[in-house]
């Protein structure tokens, strides 16, 4: 953690929004079915279950297939942010995301690019501890994008946070030059910044599912802009900053919650101790 700023409000209205959330209904009126973050009116990621006891989720999807970043912010983002409350920044990304109240948070993060179902996948790691395999595929969740591991930290002894930045499309869509030109200039010792929304949805697992029914704190950061530079850190091994734009009112976590987060990211960086190891 860096700097947090205080809680404001942004964003246009939802049908002007380019990126919103959204909840998608059954066909035949039953309730909720999916919750979803939709770009330009496609849905793009479905997200974690309102359900209360359901898994951590970022799935991408099918019309997933484009980025939000603004070549009027380049030049700006290009080296390091030091404000939270860089109104000429915020307010250019705000324009982008629906009406809501936002907490800025300020991090640098050295991100560790992570293939699902490889080494350090969080949904066929973690997440298997605490609530098993899905019981009716017989498989963890599979998020179909590469995503990027940043910290984790526990919360208490029943609950430990876990952080994540997604792409909105994957990695090997990026072009080579641009990785090649952030990496050089990491280099040279530049820290440049990435933008992002994101949500923290705390997820508590029911009963007897798994071997650690701990809560999961994820606090997931989808980029708006930079994933040539989160690619060029993960391959450079440097920091990256990050502007992260905390949607409040679309998280899965109560105030509370929300409120000690920026506390929370200012931890050691440790892992989930559990009685098996």
């Amino acid at each position: 953690m860096i700097r947090t700023g205080d809680p404001r409000s942004l964003g246009v209205p939802s049908s002007e929004a380019r990126l919103r959330f959204d909840t998608e209904l059954q066909e035949l009126g039953g309730g909720p079915r999916r919750r979803l973050l939709m770009v330009d009116d496609e849905p793009a990621f479905e997200l974690s279950s309102y359900c209360g006891t359901c898994p951590l989720l970022f799935r991408r999807l099918q019309t997933a297939r484009t980025t939000l970043s603004l070549k009027s912010m380049q030049e700006r983002l290009t080296s390091t942010l030091d404000d939270p409350d860089a109104d000429a920044v915020i307010d250019a990304f705000g324009a982008l995301l629906p009406e809501g109240e936002y907490l800025p948070l300020l991090l640098d993060v050295e991100p560790r690019l992570v293939i699902p179902g490889k080494e350090g996948d969080y949904f066929s790691g973690e997440q298997v501890t605490t609530w098993g395999i899905d019981q009716f595929w017989g498989l963890p969740e599979y998020p179909h994008t590469p995503y990027y591991r940043t910290f984790e930290t526990a919360v208490d002894a029943d609950a430990h946070l876990y952080e994540f930045v997604v792409p909105m499309v994957p990695p090997t869509w990026n072009e080579r030059e641009h990785v090649e030109e952030y990496a050089a200039l990491m280099g040279r010792g530049t820290v440049p910044t990435a933008v992002a929304i994101s949500t923290l949805d705390v997820c508590q697992p029911a009963l007897g599912l798994g071997d650690d029914p701990s809560a999961h704190w994820g606090l997931t950061h989808f980029l708006l802009d930079g994933h040539h530079k989160l690619e060029a850190a993960a391959t450079a091994g440097s920091p990256v900053r990050l502007l992260s734009l905390l949607a409040l009112g679309e998280s899965l976590a109560a105030p509370d919650d929300s409120t000690r987060l920026p506390a929370l990211r200012t931890r050691p960086r440790s892992p989930r101790a559990t009685t098996g190891t």
